[in-house]
């Protein structure tokens, strides 16, 4: 792969595995450094530092951190520019995602679904906007095509990939001209890990209502955000739906 991002750095929360990982592992080998965040995921976190510092030694650190505790992101800023000397991209891939069924929302669920897919986000773009603007770089959230398409018993994590959303179309005003704002909406990508989804019947109703009839790969979602960072330097505010036609298909 060509080393579009040699010497760029690059904070990627939630980057321990699945997506994250994936996302890790394309930057890494486009030549950037990165600062891995992850919040329970040591072992996975240490392993994905081990495999890539073994390809370019120094080239990834990590940082713990409860996203939402607000004043984990200027920490993670700080972190990132400790060891790099810069920032250039900011990569908001932490997630939760579970059910809320109307009748059993509980405070808890808000603030937790809220906090890491909204809240966090907020406060991690406006950390890093003045390393950011230093170097012209830019953000790319994780959304969800899900933000669009409400999933049943899903309301409070649709109403924060919603407002995630919106910020990403905010972000980009407001941070303008120097930081470019964009965002990427998942499809069906890799299955929960929970019980709930690993109905077989219930997963294949899923993938034939994508145009593609087809699961993607995280490194779709790799693609992307690589792509957004190298590749775009003229497209801010917008939102890129990575789901195989699901968000055109009836």
């Amino acid at each position: 792969m060509t080393e579009t991002l040699q010497g760029k750095v690059v904070l990627i929360t939630g980057g321990a595995k699945r997506v994250g990982a994936a996302i890790c592992r394309r930057l890494h080998a486009a030549g950037a450094g990165l600062l891995v965040h992850y919040r329970s995921s040591a072992l996975e976190a240490r392993a994905l530092q081990a495999e890539l510092n073994a390809h370019r030694a120094g080239s990834v650190t990590l940082a713990q951190a409860d996203l939402l505790k607000v004043s984990s992101a200027a920490e993670l800023i700080k972190a990132a520019v400790k060891q790099f000397g810069r920032l250039d991209a900011l990569i908001n891939n932490a997630s939760s995602f579970y059910a809320t069924a109307i009748g059993e929302v509980s405070e808890k669920a808000w603030d937790d679904l809220v906090g890491t897919n909204l809240k966090a986000p907020l406060f991690l773009a406006q950390a890093a906007a003045p390393e950011l603007r230093r170097s012209h770089g830019c953000i790319v959230n994780i959304l969800d095509i899900h933000a669009e398409l409400p999933m049943t018993s899903h309301a409070v994590y649709t109403a924060a990939k919603g407002g995630l959303l919106a910020l990403t179309r905010a972000l980009a005003r407001d941070l303008g001209p120097e930081v470019r704002v964009n965002g990427i909406a998942p499809g069906t990508i890799l299955w929960p890990d929970d019980d709930a989804w690993k109905d077989e019947v219930a997963r294949q109703r899923i993938i034939n209502r994508t145009v593609l009839k087809r699961v993607g790969e995280p490194d779709d979602i790799a693609k992307a955000v690589q792509f957004f960072i190298s590749d775009a330097p003229y497209v801010t505010g917008q939102i890129l739906a990575v789901d195989g036609g699901r968000s055109v298909s009836l």
